[in-house]
């Protein structure tokens, strides 16, 4: 057994995400044959991501506030804390915050045993975030 030190808050970076958001790594690349993921990530009102894939799926799971979320082609579904959403593998979407409350959800997945984890898309426009 270990016990990790908690690790510095990261900024998202703006090619990934519009407006504020910050995430805690809570489980990060472990030794083989571990290749879950998981961050605790805080959205300010608005603030969400670009749309994006995972290879081998993610799973969110919402602990506070009020936030969206969006499958392409999909409606935008409110979630709000004790929801979890499943986003199977190659399946592009975004989540955020509503436009009045943050949002901070776990965001859950594994690395593929081979390739990239995620694919990175362009950022949701106002139009998008805005089609409720």
């Amino acid at each position: 057994m270990e016990i990790q030190p908690k690790k510095p808050s990261v900024k998202g970076p703006a090619a990934m995400f519009t407006g504020d958001v910050w995430f805690d790594v809570v489980a990060a690349p472990q030794p083989e044959p571990s290749r879950m993921r998981v961050n605790s990530v805080h959205f300010a009102p608005c603030a969400r991501t670009a749309w994006h894939s995972h290879a081998v799926g993610q799973t969110l799971h919402v602990t506070e506030g009020v936030g969206l979320v969006q499958s392409r082609g999909g409606d935008v579904i409110e979630i709000r804390p004790g929801d979890t959403i499943y986003t199977p593998p190659g399946e592009w979407h975004w989540h955020g915050a509503a436009p009045e409350h943050f949002m901070t959800h776990l965001a859950m997945w594994e690395a593929p045993v081979e390739g990239p984890e995620s694919e990175w898309g362009a950022l949701v426009t106002d139009e998008e975030y805005g089609t409720r």
